[in-house]
């Protein structure tokens, strides 16, 4: 009964995920990983055992993905390899892509684009994985070429990870969703981002845009606030590339209003991007430009208190 209730919660809370409190999500699933390792020490049932694990690496799959928010990185590395560990205990094989997949994610945040291409490639040889397990490592290999400037490697992987329609699930990405899942919405948001890497400012504003209006399609309790804040700030981005000042300042307004709890590491260095391409010799004297840069400075100013403390800065760029 324990393990049922240990299972319901962690399914509960990757399916809240992006509807609860970040330090609300990093105090669960702490929680969670701590009863769930507790329970293996106190059970040598095979069958108890086996559940303890996934338990335990689920909790630390989430617990990695809400350190990253919250700009730990060096948190978030370790906790997606005890994730990574559990999987190979069980022989889980969506447990496993999916940690190898956020291993690789986490590895181009740190300026190993190659290192997450190599990554993302042994993610793809588990067994198990359904479409969106696949989508979602295509997405993450497509943002690492990004980060290499391979512009035909990365668009073959944008093509991939849209060409997923076997019509196979898998218990993890699928069945539980949430945290683990990776909808259409997230695809476009993500491939947003690749484009940018690529400076295709035509592609970002397209990608961007079908993101937003995914996510408009949703109730609005459950729009990820997360995931919609990137893909407003992509958009400015894209704007910004083409010189459209008046489009950056319009694209960044729903993004000024989101709370300051909400305003995750990748919103952060997404903010730091625009606030970099306003001091280009191009927008260097306008006055729109140094006024948004500064309200750029206080949204980043506020929401630092949000992170984790004594984490240093995650990189967007390579």
């Amino acid at each position: 009964m324990t393990l049922d209730q240990l299972d319901d919660d962690i399914v509960a809370l990757a399916c809240e995920y992006n509807r609860t409190s970040p330090f609300e999500v990093y105090r669960r699933a702490k929680e969670l990983l701590s009863i769930a390792q507790s329970m293996l020490e106190r059970t040598q049932v095979p069958r108890q055992r086996e559940r303890g694990y996934l338990a335990a690496g689920q909790s630390a799959a989430v617990l990695s993905a809400i350190c990253f928010d919250l700009g730990s990185l060096p948190a978030a590395v370790s906790l997606s390899r005890t994730a990574a560990l559990y999987g190979q205990v069980i022989e889980h094989g969506p447990l496993q892509a999916y940690a190898h997949g956020a291993l690789a994610f986490l590895s181009f945040w740190g300026g190993r684009p190659a290192e997450a291409v190599r990554l993302v490639r042994t993610a793809q040889r588990f067994g198990g994985l359904g479409d969106t397990a696949m989508t979602r490592l295509f997405v993450i290999e497509g943002r690492a070429h990004g980060h290499m400037g391979d512009h035909p490697a990365a668009g073959r992987a944008v093509r991939n990870a849209l060409e997923q329609s076997t019509g196979s699930r898998d218990e993890l990405h699928d069945d539980i969703g949430g945290e683990f899942g990776f909808p259409s919405d997230r695809v476009a948001m993500s491939n947003a981002t690749t484009y940018l890497l690529l400076r295709d400012a035509d592609g970002a504003e397209e990608a961007a845009e079908q993101a937003l209006q995914l996510l408009g399609t949703k109730p609005e309790d459950q729009r990820p606030l997360l995931i919609s804040t990137q893909a407003y700030v992509d958009l400015a981005r894209a704007r910004l590339l083409r010189g459209e000042l008046d489009g950056v300042q319009a694209a960044l307004e729903p993004a000024f209003d989101v709370p300051t709890e909400w305003r995750g590491a990748g919103t952060l260095e997404r903010m730091a991007a625009v606030r970099a391409g306003l001091c280009h010799a191009d927008f260097r004297a306008a006055t729109e430009a140094i006024e948004l840069g500064e309200r750029i400075e206080d949204f980043t100013a506020a929401a630092s208190a949000q992170r984790l403390a004594g984490t240093p800065p995650l990189a967007i760029e390579p």
